[in-house]
């Protein structure tokens, strides 16, 4: 278990700095600007992955919660959804006419984390105790 839970440390740790490195060069050099922090939104998603994936590490160790880890993953989605809104609140809904790349720039991250985050997850739920 242990391997696993550092495994997910490493594997979101090392997408949020490769992310907001390679993200941000990206942006320099196009002479882009976008109106929220790069960092923050990448440290959003790297936190709430690494506590989704280890918390899921640990309810795989219950007999009980076996059957219902797949509507506890889903939970946990509305929950970041949510957050997530409530966070970037001034982004998305305030600032109505987002440049298309402002508008990448807030979604790229969130499709990079949450396939990392599906894949860690359905390798937990398909292991065997």
């Amino acid at each position: 278990m242990i391997k696993r839970v550092l495994s997910i440390l490493l594997v979101f740790i090392a997408l949020y700095f490769v992310g907001v490195f390679i993200h941000t060069e990206i942006l320099e050099n196009i002479g882009i600007t976008v109106p929220f922090s790069i960092k923050k939104l990448y440290q959003f998603h790297a936190g709430f992955s690494i506590l989704v994936c280890i918390n899921i590490v640990l309810l795989h160790t219950v007999n009980k919660l076996l059957e219902q880890l797949g509507f506890i993953y889903l939970g946990t989605m509305l929950i970041k959804i949510v957050l997530f809104s409530a966070t970037f609140y001034q982004a998305i809904i305030k600032g109505e006419n987002l440049a298309t790349a402002a508008k990448l720039s807030l979604l790229v991250p969130t499709f990079i984390f949450l396939l990392t985050e599906v894949f860690f997850v359905v390798k937990i739920m398909n292991r065997k105790h």
